[in-house]
């Protein structure tokens, strides 16, 4: 029988995620490479990161996820 969805359990997975991609090694590359790599490694965790910090809900059987990008010295 299948668990039902939890949205609170998909955000810590992002957040683990988030926290794996930091802890990533980075492979023995050079030069350009390496570039790539390391963008790359930050892309994920700038995407993971967001979602782990997003609050998420269920209305009417549609996942919504909140996520605030003002910059905290703003008020909200």
């Amino acid at each position: 029988m299948a668990e039902a969805f939890d949205p609170q359990k998909m955000i810590e997975r992002f957040r683990e995620r988030a926290a794996s991609v930091r802890r990533r090694p980075l492979p023995p590359v050079a030069g350009e490479e390496r570039q790539h790599f390391l963008a790359q490694a930050q892309d994920d965790f700038q995407d993971f990161a967001m979602l782990g910090d997003a609050a998420v809900a269920i209305e009417d059987g549609v996942l919504t996820l909140r996520i605030d990008l003002r910059t905290p010295d703003k008020p909200k």
